[in-house]
């Protein structure tokens, strides 16, 4: 049984408290001596580090700029994943023989995990585009997929049956029965998907990029750079998070408007 839900001010203290816990240790571990400060910056020297790469070039471009590349690489490659997802999850909803055909494989391959692709990627796209784009739809279509499934599998047989009596063709049944009863499943979808494909994204770009912030920390490994390896992990965090609550709210937005 979960236990009282935690008021709004008590739970801003507790994060304070625990965010301000792990700075304390992280600041004595770095001032202790025990680690070069190469291997492990205090986090002023993250701060100053990431401050700096904001208004100097590193790998060729600068921190903002690399952010840049890999949002557009993200949001290609989870523009695909939703423009395949979607339909084809309204589809093996609606037909059980594209169920059929399409399930067997789509099980195998979403078992792989998006890293797999990683040496597909750079052989058949080397460096460009392809390759991370490629990479970050294997890890954003499957939730998208499933969800939209799942969501259009759920709806109530009375309105697919109205639909059907009412002389509804396959088209107009699966975009105005099915995919708005399926749309909050859509959504919930999307926010794993867009995690999924945000970090698959990041796991791409160290192997298979030139430009962005995943290739901005694999440089600043090779300098032993660890600030710069960090300031990268703090923007790849803060960019997943904007991402993530821009989703949140337009699920919210919607359930509020479904009175869900």
């Amino acid at each position: 049984m979960l236990g009282p839900r935690l008021g709004t001010s008590r739970t801003a203290l507790l994060t304070a408290v625990g965010t301000a816990a792990f700075l304390l240790v992280w600041s004595v571990a770095a001032l202790s001596g025990m680690t070069s400060r190469n291997f492990l910056p205090a986090p002023w020297d993250v701060v100053l580090r990431f401050a700096q790469l904001v208004v100097e070039p590193f790998a060729g471009f600068t921190l903002f700029e690399h952010l840049l590349s890999s949002f557009r690489r993200f949001a290609t490659g989870f523009a695909l994943a939703v423009a395949v997802g979607i339909p084809l999850g309204l589809l093996m909803a609606w037909f059980p023989w594209v169920d059929r055909i399409v399930s067997p494989a789509f099980d195998a391959v979403r078992f792989v995990a998006p890293i797999a692709w990683v040496p597909f990627a750079a052989l058949w796209f080397g460096t460009g585009i392809g390759g991370p784009v490629l990479i970050i739809f294997m890890g954003a279509f499957p939730p998208v997929l499933i969800n939209t499934y799942r969501g259009a599998r759920n709806v109530d047989r009375k309105y697919i049956e109205a639909a059907r009596m009412l002389g509804a063709s396959h088209f107009r049944a699966m975009t105005q029965v099915l995919l708005p009863a399926a749309v909050p499943s859509i959504v919930a979808g999307l926010r794993i998907s867009a995690g999924l494909g945000w970090q698959s994204l990041v796991g791409a770009e160290l192997i298979v990029a030139s430009s962005g912030v995943g290739y901005l920390m694999v440089k600043g490994q090779a300098s032993v750079s660890t600030a710069t390896v960090m300031s990268g992990m703090v923007a790849i965090g803060v960019v997943g998070v904007l991402i993530d609550i821009a989703l949140r709210r337009l699920q919210q937005s919607i359930e509020t408007r479904r009175g869900l």
